[in-house]
């Protein structure tokens, strides 16, 4: 059974993750990546002495062609998992992001964006990725 929490604030040595709803002219933004057939919010992990912030900032970037947009955090959520990080909880921070100019085209691992007003159907990630989005409503950022 996966388990996802939400916190306001944690120690940043914690944060091993960035996870960003984002939004361009009021409908999603989701990745589909090129090994998947399925659609995700884009985020991803944190490099080594990297800020969080500047964490949500390049894959935002990497991941969508984001070059101009307004990008703030929500809260820190955390998962656990039988199967990843054997079992232990792990952490990430929530943004929310609106989205005002794309890169005409993408250069990494993800295949396309989906710009659209409903969910996907077929989540990378079914038992996290919604909840997100419910705590991040919940918290009246969307």
């Amino acid at each position: 059974m996966v388990e996802v929490k939400f916190y306001d604030d944690v120690a940043d040595t914690l944060l091993k993750f960035a996870v960003i709803i984002s939004k361009t002219n009021g409908k999603w933004v989701f990745c589909k990546h090129k090994k998947r057939d399925t659609y995700e919010v884009p985020g991803g992990h944190r490099e080594a002495n990297e800020d969080i912030n500047d964490t949500a900032k390049r894959e935002l970037y990497e991941e969508t062609g984001a070059l101009e947009f307004d990008i703030n955090p929500v809260c820190v959520y955390s998962v656990t998992a039988p199967n990843n990080f054997d079992g232990k909880e792990t952490f990430g921070m929530l943004y929310f992001a609106d989205i005002k100019r794309f890169e005409a085209e993408l250069h990494n691992e993800i295949e396309k964006i989906v710009i659209t007003t409903d969910f996907p159907d077929k989540w990378t990630y079914p038992e996290i990725q919604p909840k997100l989005l419910e705590e991040a409503k919940r918290r009246g950022v969307l």
